[in-house]
């Protein structure tokens, strides 16, 4: 019995991977820092909305924070991931949300509990809990897989080091297609200071928060503000604007649910409308759709995006 489901797991994940390959994916790719820091930087006529997949855009049979799930993500849209990185007990920096395994894959207890080698031996769930083929990634094996394809926004969990993480952005070559989540102030200090070259999603949802980080070395050039998880005024959106900065909205939880509720609001398209630039959730097929209107409606184009 045992035999046939892992042998029923095995085909499941062949089919996926055809199916995957059978699709047009939509990638993002610069060849250089400086190109991104372009594509970032805001004016009226190099904006560019995108959806920012949070936890990597889970779906029925896609586990969230796995490959082939950031793969699917790009038949919808152009896409920024969003993931989360842990340690493993051997210290390999792996990709888990959750402390614990029990929600997310087939282990249970703390991921601090096990060597890589030793998750290796588990396999992610959907967010239905269906077990898949999938295995836990690390921070490696998504960093190789990036390049040329995705815009990456780079999320740690408590405890691990910028630095190292930093270390690995830079031996993969990808500063061009990075982004370094931070909470803090002096979060964002600290990775300005290790990699003045790297862009760093920072929190600024009100005028004081763009200043502190101002005071404490991080140029605007370098800033992707997240604006927070509610719809701001405009009056904020124009002020980053004005001064050339992007703007991620956290749609994650309400904002998603009231736009599955009621699709035909098309949500999503007045928020980029209103003035948000990258929306960052969990319902990337409806927001795909109406991004794409917005874009087409507006002409929008970039030399980035295929």
């Amino acid at each position: 019995m045992k035999f046939h489901y892992l042998l029923s797991l095995a085909s499941i994940t062949i089919l996926v991977s055809c199916k995957l390959e059978n699709k047009m994916h939509h990638y993002i790719r610069f060849n250089k820092v400086d190109e991104l820091h372009q594509f970032l930087k805001w004016t009226p006529e190099n904006r560019f909305p995108l959806i920012s997949a949070h936890r990597g855009g889970p779906m029925p049979g896609f586990p969230e924070n796995c490959i082939e799930t950031f793969e699917n993500a790009t038949t919808y849209n152009p896409m920024v991931i969003e993931f989360d990185i842990a340690y493993s007990k051997d210290s390999v920096m792996v990709i888990m949300h959750d402390d614990k395994l029990d929600r997310t894959s087939t282990g249970k207890g703390a991921v601090s509990d096990y060597t890589y080698n030793e998750l290796n031996a588990f396999n992610l769930k959907d967010n239905e809990g269906k077990e898949t083929g999938f295995k836990i990634p690390t921070l490696d094996s998504v960093l190789s897989w990036s390049k040329g394809k995705v815009l990456l926004t780079i999320d740690l969990k408590k405890g691990v080091s910028y630095a190292k993480v930093i270390e690995k952005v830079r031996q993969y070559k990808v500063e061009s297609n990075s982004i370094i989540i931070t909470y803090t102030a002096n979060q964002a200090q600290e990775v300005h200071q290790l990699a003045p070259d790297l862009m760093i999603s920072a929190s600024v949802q009100k005028k004081a928060e763009l200043k502190r980080l101002n005071d404490l070395g991080i140029p605007n050039n370098r800033i992707v503000a997240f604006v927070g998880v509610a719809a701001p005024d405009k009056e904020l959106y124009k002020f980053l604007h004005d001064k050339g900065i992007t703007t991620i909205l956290g749609t994650m939880g309400n904002i998603d649910k009231s736009a599955m509720a009621s699709p035909a609001r098309n949500l999503y398209y007045h928020l980029v409308n209103n003035g948000a630039d990258i929306l960052s959730g969990d319902n990337i097929e409806q927001a795909a759709e109406q991004l794409n209107k917005f874009r087409y409606n507006k002409k929008l184009s970039s030399p980035y995006i295929n």
